[in-house]
């Protein structure tokens, strides 16, 4: 990245679309210069129902960030769920183009390209490549080789592939917004650094985040990424449970799931009385005791780990993971969901306490993840959408750099 880059970030979620604006400034940190969102219901159980619905939400929250800012938005970069992704590791060792030099970044960058190539299947198409473990030929295992000396370097990449069909829903929702994609990453993946604290990024760790109607599933070892997916459940489904018991209002199970929100019905303190305004029953105004409610929310939330349970151990990979760390609206609010979380899946389990996560919204905490990811990914030209300001600057910056591209690259 480089200081001025604009870098736009959507994340399109079950009840919303949030759009994140981020500029690189003279730290080599993210300002967020705008934070937008509008409501969307074009997207149910992690499949795109409706593109119009989508792509007009997104429109307004473009529109929305182009009125703050005072910039003509043209690209963004945009999120995707696990369950369309695979991720294939790859590794080649690259011959270094002068050793007596040391190893440029033109070697690092024709390595990457080269460790993409891969047998991809008809139904999927690359979206990304993750640069993960880089070694010196005499071992040494580094995160920057630019410079070292040495005649070769292995390069351990995951090759990121996108379903083809919901990639290009993706492309046609971003057209009818009148925009281009500048890439497309997996949700989890794009949350790692932050969620987790500084010492979680090292271990065996899977994030859990747990939306309004989807559970986004992201494993790493260490720096690897090595599993993603998403399950088709999340908050919206414990008050759908508890207005369908109940017979009441959505809008008053979802009040009686924030006011009473616990995952566990053995740490009630005190069973209260609970009145139920919009009860259906012929029993106006019936009275229940909170127990009533936390067992409704228990066993959704039980179900909801024993799923994920059963989706690692199908996949072989419950035994590499030391610690889950649990995020997203569905469930941050819900007291004790950890506990829950550790007695379903015997791993310990935690709500995340990464240090920046406590200072983004947490409407907005997906899409800044992004832009934080994008603005962070090492060996890149240019991380920075497009976009126009009302004097033409980013004209005539975009016409220098492709000048200097041209002479210099």
């Amino acid at each position: 990245m480089a200081i001025g880059d604009i870098i736009v970030g959507v994340d399109i979620g079950t009840a919303k679309i949030a759009t994140v604006i981020g500029e690189v400034n003279n730290f080599n940190q993210i300002e967020t210069i705008s934070s937008t969102s509008y409501k969307c219901s074009g997207l149910k159980k992690g499949k795109i129902i409706d593109e119009e619905e989508i792509s007009n939400s997104l429109e307004q929250t473009i529109r929305d960030a182009e009125e703050e800012t005072n910039l003509k938005i043209n690209s963004a970069y945009v999120t995707i769920p696990g369950k369309y992704v695979t991720i294939v590791q790859n590794s080649i060792i690259k011959e270094v183009k002068d050793k007596f030099s040391g190893i440029s970044m033109r070697d690092v960058q024709n390595a990457i390209m080269q460790v993409k190539d891969i047998e991809i299947p008809d139904n999927q198409v690359l979206i990304d490549i993750v640069p993960d473990k880089i070694t010196l030929e005499d071992g040494t295992v580094v995160t920057d080789p630019v410079g070292r000396l040495s005649s070769s370097f292995a390069i351990n990449a995951q090759i990121i592939l996108g379903d083809k069909e919901y990639v290009r829903q993706l492309h046609n929702i971003f057209k009818k917004a009148g925009l281009e994609i500048d890439g497309i990453i997996p949700i989890t993946l794009a949350e790692r650094n932050l969620i987790l604290d500084k010492n979680e990024l090292n271990d065996n760790i899977m994030i859990l985040d747990i939306g309004a109607g989807n559970i986004d599933i992201g494993v790493f070892e260490g720096s690897t990424f090595m599993y993603t997916n998403s399950i088709p459940v999340g908050g919206d489904n414990i008050t759908k449970d508890i207005a369908l018991v109940l017979n009441i209002s959505e809008e008053e199970a979802d009040k009686l799931k924030r006011q009473y929100g616990l995952a566990l019905k053995s740490f009630i303190d005190n069973d209260n009385d609970i009145i139920l305004n919009t009860c259906k029953d012929s029993k106006k105004n019936k009275i229940i005791k909170s127990s009533q409610l936390i067992e409704i929310i228990e066993a959704r939330i039980e179900e909801m780990f024993s799923i994920i349970n059963k989706d690692i151990t199908n996949q072989g990979i419950k035994s590499k993971i030391n610690n889950v760390v649990l995020t997203g609206q569905g469930i941050i609010n819900i007291n004790k969901s950890d506990v829950a979380g550790k007695i379903n899946l015997n791993i310990p389990v935690k709500i995340s306490t990464g240090r920046l996560i406590s200072t983004v919204k947490q409407t907005y905490r997906t899409s800044y993840a992004l832009v934080r990811y994008i603005a962070s990914r090492p060996f890149e030209k240019t991380v920075s959408s497009s976009i126009d300001t009302q004097n033409n600057e980013s004209f005539v910056k975009n016409l220098l750099y492709k000048i200097k591209e041209f002479f210099y690259s």
